[in-house]
């Protein structure tokens, strides 16, 4: 484990990575099979980069009960 603090990325950012449109990452989401985004502010969201790495080992089998968003 490292002491490396979980970053929060901001959406530009997970689809660079993951390579999805705006339309399929929130379907995905939706569906359970990409991580929930968590709140920033009022008006600002982002992903813990944990999760998008843990969806980015193996998209095909995530799913969201699977993985604490704690």
């Amino acid at each position: 484990m490292t002491d490396e603090p979980d970053r929060i990325l901001r959406i530009k950012t997970v689809l660079d990575r993951t390579g999805l449109s705006r339309s399929t990452l929130y379907r995905k989401i939706q569906a359970r099979t990409f991580p929930q985004q968590i709140a920033i502010s009022e008006r600002c969201a982002g992903w813990r980069e944990s999760a998008v790495k843990a969806w980015l080992s193996n998209p095909r089998c995530y799913h969201q009960d699977d993985y604490p968003t704690n």
